[in-house]
């Protein structure tokens, strides 16, 4: 008999993660029974007794491995948030999970782990485990479609969009806040800010992690962000789904305050790539902590005074890794541009780029790196740095597309889009670092900070 089981949990989880990155849990079987240990807080749930759907489709989750006492989890969560509980269940239930695809019910899919894995589970187990996802709201149904919709209106309703991860990642008190971002740039040795300066590409890992950087390339561009009447923000939209931008018109709130979004600018962009695209996925700006960690980087950098800003959450580029299509050519990316610049021409813009390098080791679903391998990233590294700093944004994506982004670089788009805007362009590298991402110092993420001129 399997055991799994429904947690009840609040979502300040800790640190903001790349995409992969597992969450920072621990989880201690109690009483035959997993539990859910988050910020060290423990909330026990039960099993649901509704009926689940009888050919169940999961939605677009994700499936974090956690590991207890030489055991093998599988911790489910929903980036949207849609309900207040997670599931865990043991890893070899995982094929389950594939095989919920909305064409399989449960005695089929009991029948094919049967033949095809030579496992033996019941179709009342499965049922079991659909009705723990469908309670969760993990499945794609009348139920989770309903509270989308409900979070949806919530979320266009409100005055602003509030910091997700405040409180959680960094301080929620702005004196608190301002104490340790000032402390970041107070570490600096030599000169800070120039004028001259139109974007920069910043980092998205927590601060914790990634202080050191965020400070070299922000104190350098202190003064353009104090001048600056619009900043673009360009974020890794790490969930979304097919979309190359997702759009917003919510304002961005940060401990310092609220960001007023261009409201004008997103409508004239949004009416070239087509409305009903650009907003497909606005809910994924709720919960994303790309642009968020940009935007109090900002409001710190200007001493908490406020500019209307554009934030754009970048799908993944994964559709031109195969086959002969480039995003130089690609339409939807063109509209954008064509709409965006001319509206930039008499105002003074900041372009923010916020995107990591490499996601490497087992934490990403790679090999352990060793000596050889951090040298490996290490160089692969360098020559996407040197192609943005030579603003050569073709190339920049030729490096990544020539390895099929085997070390997944998540900030490809955003940095992309920063060239294309400010074209033509030129950058200087000022930092560069790599941040375990587990315990054992066999995965971690590689961030820089680049200033763009």
């Amino acid at each position: 008999m399997y055991q799994w089981q429904v947690c009840l949990i609040t979502w300040n989880v800790g640190t903001p993660r790349a995409a992969s990155e597992p969450y920072p849990v621990s989880i201690s079987p109690v009483q035959d029974t997993i539990d859910l240990k988050i910020s060290d807080t423990v909330l026990r749930g039960t099993m649901p007794q509704n009926s689940s759907p009888p050919y169940p489709k999961l939605r677009n989750i994700e499936a974090t491995a956690v590991t207890q006492g030489g055991q093998h989890y599988i911790l489910l969560n929903d980036p949207l948030r849609l309900s207040d509980k997670q599931i865990i269940i043991p890893q070899a239930l995982g094929v389950i999970l594939h095989l919920c695809d909305g064409t399989r019910d449960a005695g089929a899919i009991s029948a094919s782990l049967a033949i095809r894995y030579g496992q033996s589970i019941s179709p009342s187990e499965i049922d079991q485990l659909f009705s723990a996802l469908d309670d969760a709201l993990l499945l794609d149904n009348d139920a989770a479609a309903d509270a989308l919709l409900e979070l949806q209106s919530e979320y266009r309703s409100a005055p602003f969009r509030p910091p997700a991860l405040a409180g959680a990642s960094y301080p929620s008190d702005k004196t608190t806040l301002k104490h340790q971002l000032d402390g970041y740039l107070e570490q600096l040795e030599g000169d800070q800010g120039t004028s001259e300066a139109r974007g920069l590409v910043s980092p998205h890992i927590d601060y914790e992690r990634g202080g050191a950087v965020y400070a070299h390339v922000w104190s350098q561009v202190k003064d353009a962000a104090q001048d600056a009447e619009v900043a673009i923000l360009l974020g890794t939209d790490h969930f979304g789904i097919g979309n190359p931008f997702t759009l917003t018109r919510q304002n961005y709130a940060t401990p310092y305050g609220v960001l007023p979004t261009d409201k004008d600018m997103v409508d004239d962009v949004a009416g070239a790539i087509v409305s009903e695209v650009a907003f497909a996925q606005e809910l994924n700006h709720r919960t994303e902590h790309s642009i968020e960690l940009a935007t109090v980087w900002l409001h710190h950098m200007r001493d908490g005074e406020p500019i209307e800003i554009f934030p754009v959450l970048c799908g993944s580029f994964e559709r031109f890794f195969d086959g002969e299509s480039d995003p130089e050519n690609d339409p939807t990316i063109n509209s954008f541009l064509d709409t965006l610049k001319p509206s930039l021409l008499n105002r003074k813009t900041i372009v923010i780029a916020a995107g990591d390098l490499s996601h490497v080791g087992p934490a990403f679903g790679g090999q352990p790196m060793d000596l050889h391998g951090r040298a490996r990233v290490k160089s692969a590294d360098d020559e996407l740095i040197a192609q943005v700093c030579k603003g050569d944004y073709g190339s920049f994506f030729e490096a990544v597309r020539a390895v099929e982004d085997r070390n997944n670089v998540c900030g490809v788009a955003p940095i992309y889009m920063a060239m294309r805007i400010l074209a033509p362009v030129s950058g200087e590298e000022l930092a560069y670092d790599r941040c375990p991402a587990d315990a054992q110092g066999t995965s971690f993420v590689s961030i820089c900070g680049i200033v763009l001129n």
